[in-house]
């Protein structure tokens, strides 16, 4: 049996005229009935009564109708799923990120995204930047946001939006009278940082400052860009944090921009290459606002 013969057979049963059946179906007569004769013989029933005048169906005929209409229908109803998956419409997306990214813009971009994509459900997956990566590879989860763009055989990124760093200061710092600063400023302060061990964005800011011409002194580490502004507004050091997060604390924390050569905290969609149809490329061109 195929698929053609519950056709054939609904549109025979629902126009009761051979005629009228084979001119919806743009088909002829003969081969109408052949069908309809093929799919009686291999279900063992009869499923017209045929006179001169009229088409009829009998009980079995009636039976039959039922289940063939729900055959279609089922099937019409996974090809529009197959679709809307393969559209980016539907599915499930397995998001990885860190708790930073819950105090910047990816909430709001979050809620575009399920707004445009009710049928999509997105789990996110909280962890350390230093675990994303492997995730990714595993097939763990499917998208990784992070402040550090990754691009190799494996892996490829998009940039979702800029954030410029910025240095945090406690409040009546000596550098915070000033209008702005440069990172070389900052040489003699007493730094909080992220623990390099779990995150690149970490290593980056450290290779930064070296780049300026000093090494930071590292007063306190925490795994968390939320925290390094609780520590700063304690007075426990000067952190360099991105300027999404930097008002955060409001007048507990003075913030002052690092000029043009300030370090980037740009945040990026990580994902794998052969991931280029459905959900994931979808997700990135919503959250990124393409």
């Amino acid at each position: 049996m195929e698929l053609r013969h519950l056709r054939y057979f609904i549109a025979l049963a629902e126009e009761l005229s051979f005629t009228r059946a084979a001119q919806r179906l743009h088909v002829s007569q003969p081969p109408l009935s052949l069908q309809i004769a093929q799919l009686e013989t291999e279900l063992g029933a009869q499923l017209f009564v045929r006179t001169s005048r009229r088409v009829e169906l009998t009980l079995a005929g009636q039976a039959y109708l039922v289940d063939a209409r729900a055959v279609l229908e089922r099937l019409d109803t996974a090809r529009q799923r197959v679709a809307a998956i393969g559209q980016g419409q539907a599915g499930r997306i397995e998001v990885g990120l860190s708790g930073s990214h819950f105090l910047g813009p990816f909430p709001a971009a979050l809620a575009r995204y399920r707004q445009s994509h009710p049928g999509v459900d997105v789990v996110l997956h909280e962890m350390q930047p230093s675990l994303q990566q492997a995730a990714l590879r595993d097939k763990r989860i499917d998208v990784g946001i992070s402040r550090t763009a990754v691009n190799d055989d494996q892996l490829a990124s998009t940039l979702l939006w800029p954030d410029p760093v910025v240095a945090a200061l406690p409040p009546g710092h000596p550098l915070a009278a000033r209008k702005a600063l440069a990172l070389r400023d900052l040489r003699s302060e007493a730094f909080v940082m992220l623990r390099r061990d779990s995150s690149a964005h970490a290593e980056h800011m450290v290779q930064c400052c070296v780049q300026a011409g000093f090494a930071p002194r590292v007063a306190q580490t925490t795994v968390e860009l939320a925290a390094l502004l609780s520590l700063v507004a304690a007075g426990l050091g000067v952190a360099l944090v991105p300027s999404s997060l930097g008002n955060l604390f409001g007048a507990r924390v003075v913030l002052k921009t690092l000029g043009a050569k300030a370090p980037r905290a740009d945040v990026h969609a990580v994902q794998r290459r052969d991931d280029h149809l459905g959900v994931v490329p979808a997700f990135v061109r919503v959250v990124a606002g393409v």
